[in-house]
């Protein structure tokens, strides 16, 4: 009887063990989350895929980290250097474990990870929600974990996650395991969701990732469709009128941003004008600002648009308010944005392929964002100073009507102070 009766108190003990660890793992799940105080701005950087998709190595990447530098690009704000598809083998190491591409990346992505924190950047990699990445690489599916470990080993602060090869998976339950996983890692890692609009992501993400994309991937032009048989990318504008950013703009502020994709400025595919009028955009719209050019070949053109300090400020603006578009008139829309200070970004675009002639009238004109309940009213008692913010100089106040003349995708951006 004795015997029998420490059996079962033994058995007592186990399952109060059992439902403590229970409980405490339950604890730990409830308590997972995104990492905090990161992207409180649009996050801003260089992403190799644009220029280079898989045909990436570690010189490549160490003469960005360079360019960055002595190009002003650093001093300009931009802040992480991201490797995406193709870093890795084809195949995990005996362990299951993620390795670096060993003609590629010799030395190891610890390594390069060193190097980039030496020259002052922040470092992030790519890998996919499915069983393989886009490119046909390891992807993290069964592995987020084991992974996000890897990362933090590796000293990894930034982690692009994509949509391929997912077949029937649930996208937000997906999203939250990796970035429960992240989270258990223990080193802050900007999540950035690369699901490409497809399930509403703005509804769900704003507690799992700091950015998601909202639309599919972008192509090197303004106004075009490039199909690639069972998906397309997109040029600047398609872009912009994917989505509805009237309905979109609520879900973006400090730490969660909609994300039009990585910028084209400097690829080759759109005149300097356009250019212009894409990198304004994406910064009116609050999208993550990361460039995808050869920072190593540049133009000065180019240089001068990335670097565009005042046009960079409109992006990283206090308040974080998400632009929107005003009004039409003759195909040149205007956009406008609420900015700190009572001050405001307006960009008139030209969405014409021939050039147009417009007069802005101040007077009698309301600007109001539904969301902030910010306003202005213009009126001949309230009067705004104009700065061209492409031109950097001022170029007159509100008392008299503004005359544009814009090309093709042209646009002019004014910072208008009190």
């Amino acid at each position: 009887m004795a015997f029998e009766n420490n059996c079962k108190l033994k058995q007592v003990k186990m399952k109060r063990i059992i439902f403590s660890i229970l409980l405490l793992s339950i604890g730990i799940v409830s308590m997972a989350q995104k990492f905090s105080n990161l992207a409180l701005k649009p996050q801003m950087g260089w992403n190799s895929w644009n220029t280079f998709a898989t045909e990436i190595n570690e010189q490549v990447i160490m003469e960005i980290a360079d360019a960055m530098v002595s190009t002003g690009l650093k001093e300009a704000g931009y802040e992480y250097i991201l490797l995406d598809d193709g870093w890795m083998a084809m195949e995990r190491d005996a362990k299951g474990n993620l390795v670096a591409h060993p003609e590629k990346f010799p030395s190891g992505i610890k390594h390069l990870a060193d190097y980039v924190h030496s020259k002052g950047f922040k470092f992030g990699l790519y890998n996919c929600a499915g069983t393989k990445t886009c490119g046909g690489y390891p992807g993290s599916r069964g592995h987020e974990y084991q992974d996000a470990l890897k990362y933090a080993e590796w000293d990894v602060d930034y982690l692009k996650y994509d949509w391929c090869n997912t077949d029937k998976l649930n996208p937000a339950e997906a999203y939250i395991t990796m970035r429960d996983a992240l989270f258990a890692a223990g080193r802050p890692v900007l999540f950035s969701i690369c699901e490409w609009g497809n399930s509403n992501p703005w509804e769900w993400a704003g507690e799992v990732g700091h950015s998601w994309r909202t639309t599919g991937d972008i192509y090197d032009c303004f106004n075009c469709e490039f199909n690639h048989g069972t998906w397309s990318s997109w040029g600047v504008s398609k872009i912009i009128d994917m989505r509805n950013n009237d309905t979109l703009r609520k879900y973006s502020g400090p730490g969660h941003w909609n994300d039009m994709d990585m910028l084209e400025v400097g690829n080759g595919g759109m005149s300097f004008d356009e250019d212009q009028s894409h990198f304004m955009l994406w910064s009116l719209l609050n999208s993550p600002l990361i460039l995808g050019n050869d920072i190593r070949k540049m133009s000065q053109q180019t240089l001068d648009v990335l670097t565009n300090k005042e046009v960079i400020a409109i992006s990283q603006d206090e308040l974080g308010i998400q632009g929107f578009k005003h009004t039409t008139i003759d195909s040149v829309n205007v956009w406008v944005k609420p900015l700190k200070n009572n001050e405001w970004a307006v960009c008139f675009l030209n969405r014409s392929t021939t050039a147009k002639q417009i007069e802005f009238n101040w007077e009698g004109t309301t600007f109001e964002d539904q969301i902030s309940a910010i306003k202005a009213v213009f009126t001949k008692d309230n009067i705004f100073n104009i700065r061209d913010i492409y031109q950097k100089k001022n170029i007159g106040t509100t008392k008299k009507p503004l005359k544009i003349s814009l090309n093709k995708y042209q646009s002019l951006t004014v910072r208008l102070t009190k």
